[in-house]
């Protein structure tokens, strides 16, 4: 079974943002992001793909010159086409062309130390896999996303109007846009920074992608991409605009880009797309159950963070603010790692690079301060309520009520959310996994729900709100509740989850 949390599938889009676009009532806009979904969808569950290097073949079967079979890049044994075979680390890129479909990797048209295609999509994922690798091996001595050498694999012209980028856990992927709200995705410089990042995560820190660590693994792949971006450009972190995806937008979309990591939930405020939706302070935390837990809306917190400490120090932001992320990223650090972890990692590696009386040190704690998660106070955290649904507890009927029957009906439908989505299912509780058999049987038959009722059987949104609300009704016990998500404990909206999200 697929487990959302240990997805090596990374868009850079985010669903919520796809979502409102499939909605839209213009069909040239609604058709590409629908398509984009369904891609994103297939490529989701495709947890593993057959080895892709028999497909990078010419038809000899031999590897194609400036390729390396990937038995030598699990073992470092890497040789650079440009140090003439002398086994010195650089770059192996092969960008490929998917030519408008879905086939990966496609047909390659650009291997290391090849001239330049002319077509600028290839030319420029090629040129900013080698920043990518340049600013990992310069600044912090790594080879590769691996740190062993492994090639840089990329793919352009995937699919038709394709509004993504991903890494996929073996390349990245650019889509083209739909030339009305997404420009190319090879545009942006610190999009294919980011997305390579997510290869570096993966073989470092592992972070879950799910709520906090999953937030910290999007802000980490933002870190890393804008410091892609400013090194290219030879910015301070002063003069550096923080903007994530600044070249995607077409000049129709009113933003300036997709994530602002100096000032989150200020990147755009559009009429189509909506408005910005990522906080820049814990207090403003969004707790739902899309974006496998918000993973790309709070990451504004950790990327503020970020920016307030590099502007704190000054100078370079891949140098010492770099370093520190760095160290953090390849240090003791747990896959489930949480904002006021991370925060306490960062400051225990600043000082055992630079002392505990630093400049970095203060500027890390400026920086954590700065979004409420230290609190000021030496190792202080601030730390959010995690809101990640948990597995659901046994919820015992209160006062020896008797549970519901095994082969109740039961309707559970949510609506709400940012993007005004609606997900509903009917289903025999004895057609669910036993386990969350059990637990709806004692949860109808008790008083737990139509105590979280509202007044009035309407839901009061409350708290945020793009909240879900959920109408839960089971004829068998006499039920019709509707309660809104802010309402909810953890085990019991993680129940609503994994019924929604089980096949019907």
């Amino acid at each position: 079974m697929n487990d959302p949390t240990r997805s090596r599938t990374h868009g850079f889009v985010p669903p919520y943002l796809l979502e409102r676009l499939a909605a839209d009532a213009d069909p040239g806009l609604s058709g590409p992001a629908r398509r984009t979904l369904d891609g994103d969808d297939t490529l989701r569950r495709a947890r593993e793909r057959p080895d892709l290097w028999g497909q990078w073949a010419d038809p000899s079967g031999e590897v194609a010159s400036g390729e390396v079979e990937s038995g030598a890049a699990e073992s470092g044994a890497v040789e650079s086409p440009e140090s003439g075979g002398q086994g010195e680390p650089g770059p192996q890129r092969v960008v490929s062309d998917a030519r408008g479909g879905r086939e990966l990797p496609g047909t390659p048209v650009r291997r290391e130390a090849e001239d330049p295609t002319g077509d600028p999509a290839a030319d420029e994922a090629y040129d900013g896999l080698g920043d990518t690798w340049q600013l990992f091996f310069d600044a912090f001595g790594r080879d590769s996303l691996d740190g062993r050498g492994m090639p840089l694999l990329a793919t352009v012209h995937f699919d038709r109007d394709y509004d993504n980028a991903f890494w996929d856990g073996v390349q990245m992927v650019f889509g083209d846009g739909d030339g009305r709200i997404f420009n190319r995705f090879t545009l942006s410089l610190d999009v294919i920074g980011h997305e390579l990042a997510h290869g570096v995560i993966e073989h470092t820190a592992g972070l879950m992608y799910r709520d906090q660590p999953g937030a910290l693994n999007e802000s980490v792949s933002d870190v890393f991409g804008s410091l892609v971006r400013q090194r290219a450009l030879g910015q301070s972190a002063r003069e550096a605009d923080w903007l994530i995806g600044a070249d995607l937008f077409t000049d129709a979309v009113q933003g300036v880009a997709l994530r602002s990591m100096k000032a989150p939930g200020t990147a755009y405020d559009d009429p189509v797309l909506g408005k910005d939706p990522q906080p820049g302070h814990l207090d403003d935390y969004v707790r739902t159950a899309e974006d496998n837990g918000g993973v790309h809306i709070n990451s504004g917190i950790p990327n503020r963070a970020f920016y307030e400490t590099a502007v704190a120090l000054g100078g370079n932001a891949w140098e010492a603010p770099g370093q520190i992320w760095y160290d953090t990223l390849t240090g003791d650090i747990r896959a489930d790692c949480d904002f006021a972890t991370f925060a306490q990692l960062t400051v225990t590696a600043a000082t055992d690079r630079y002392g505990a009386d630093s400049a970095e040190v203060a500027a890390v704690r400026h920086g954590w301060e700065a979004v409420g998660v230290l609190t000021g106070q030496g190792s202080d955290v601030a730390g959010a309520e995690e809101p990640a649904p948990g597995p659901a507890t046994d919820p015992v009927p209160e006062g020896g009520a008797e549970p519901a029957p095994a082969g109740a009906e039961l309707l559970l439908r949510r609506s709400g959310g940012f993007a005004g989505l609606v997900r509903e299912r009917e289903v025999r509780l004895d057609e669910l996994p036993e386990p969350d058999t059990r637990d709806w049987r004692h949860l109808l038959g008790g008083q737990r729900l139509r105590a979280l009722q509202a007044p009035g059987g309407e839901a009061s949104r409350g708290g945020h709100p793009d909240a879900f609300t959920y109408r839960v009704c089971c004829d068998a016990v006499d039920l019709d509740v509707t309660v809104t998500e802010s309402h909810l404990p953890h085990d019991v909206r993680g129940l609503f989850e994994r019924t929604l999200e089980q096949p019907g």
